[in-house]
């Protein structure tokens, strides 16, 4: 991309950002009517325009019916679309809205129906237009609430979601390029209100950008700390495939239970702290039935594992007799963790009974 922040994007540049999607039978393009997801659509079109053969784009706008100007947007798009050849559709969120949690809600609701859609044109990626800005924003966000290397890495370019693609070319790109290019191109966008509204978290932290530019911290500074962050969670997923193969050869000769996860605790005891969490991670969101765990939850789960083996003298140096009985036993997330005759077991966890009791016949 070019170093002018505020330049339209070129031909060619465009090229290259949709370049490794040539070859997918079809996209579905996220278009809201905003300038990031309008400038999406305008130059997906231009660049399928450009190729003798190439994928066939559908372009699907989700009405969350929370906006009374969100249908006339959509019409809006749909004219656009119709103007540059493309197929649309309008899709609307229907039902009761949560009084709580709304953007989180809103965002789920709006990536099932785009896989609805994908599913249904046959395509095999979807395409958001989260920007350079969104990255930084993203970025900001976990970092506030806390989250590890997984969540500060913030946002992959691809990532596989309901067994689509979901790709966002315009990741590097910042959001006064897009603008630029309409604006190059004549062509107008929504404003929705909602992005500046103060009750949500995101638009007060995009207000904050500016005083933070004004220090260092400018958007292209925290991608690059996102992007290096990713580099590093990548060589730690690589540490923690390792380990698991390093477990189970210490388990030769021992059937593998179906549903449980098991380690010996002294040779768990040996590895580092983030790889050992990760490992808990990974055993309790397969085996659990309660959704994915919290990092929290687990690294309070690690010590208190690592507490219970430091009192049964289990190290990663000496290993203390085996005591079949149960020194810890905790749930988390549907998994039952415990640990037992000198090794950590991971189970699921029985369901939980009803607050009135099982019901009679």
């Amino acid at each position: 991309m070019s170093d002018d922040d505020n330049s339209p994007i070129s031909a060619r540049e465009a090229k290259l950002l949709f370049a490794e999607l040539k070859s997918a039978p079809a996209l579905v393009l996220a278009v809201s009517g905003g300038p990031d997801s309008v400038a999406l659509m305008w130059l997906a079109a231009r660049w399928r325009r450009s190729l003798a053969r190439g994928p066939e784009l559908i372009v699907v706008t989700v009405d969350h019916g929370l906006r009374a100007e969100a249908a006339r947007e959509a019409r809006e798009v749909k004219r656009l679309a119709t103007e540059l050849g493309l197929t649309h559709r309008t899709l609307r969120w229907r039902g009761a809205k949560p009084a709580t949690g709304l953007p989180a809600a809103a965002r789920e609701a709006r990536y099932r129906l785009l896989a609805q859609a994908a599913r249904a044109a046959g395509a095999s990626h979807v395409l958001t237009a989260h920007t350079r800005d969104d990255q930084a924003e993203t970025l900001l966000m976990r970092l506030l609430r806390g989250s590890g290397i997984a969540g500060l890495s913030a946002m992959a370019r691809h990532a596989t979601r309901d067994g689509l693609v979901l790709a966002r070319p315009l990741l590097d790109v910042p959001k006064s390029q897009l603008i630029a290019t309409l604006k190059r191109a004549g062509i107008g966008f929504a404003d929705d209100p909602t992005n500046r509204d103060a009750a949500f978290t995101r638009p007060r932290l995009r207000a904050l950008l500016p005083q933070l530019a004004a220090e260092g911290g400018d958007a292209r500074t925290l991608v690059r700390l996102s992007a290096r962050l990713a580099r590093a969670n990548v060589a730690v997923e690589v540490l923690t495939d390792g380990a698991e193969r390093f477990l189970r050869l210490r388990d030769r000769g021992d059937a593998p239970q179906p549903d449980v996860r098991s380690f010996e605790a002294a040779a768990f005891a040996t590895l580092p702290e983030e790889v050992r969490l990760r490992l808990l991670l990974r055993a309790i969101d397969a085996v659990g039935h309660e959704g994915p765990a919290e990092l929290g939850k687990v690294e309070t789960l690690l010590a208190a594992i690592d507490q219970a083996m430091r009192d049964q003298g289990i190290s990663a140096r000496s290993r203390a007799p085996v005591n079949s009985r149960a020194i810890l036993k905790q749930t988390l997330a549907g998994a039952l963790i415990s640990l037992a005759g000198g090794r950590i077991h991971i189970a699921p966890a029985p369901a939980r009974r009803s607050r009135n009791g099982p019901k009679g016949g």
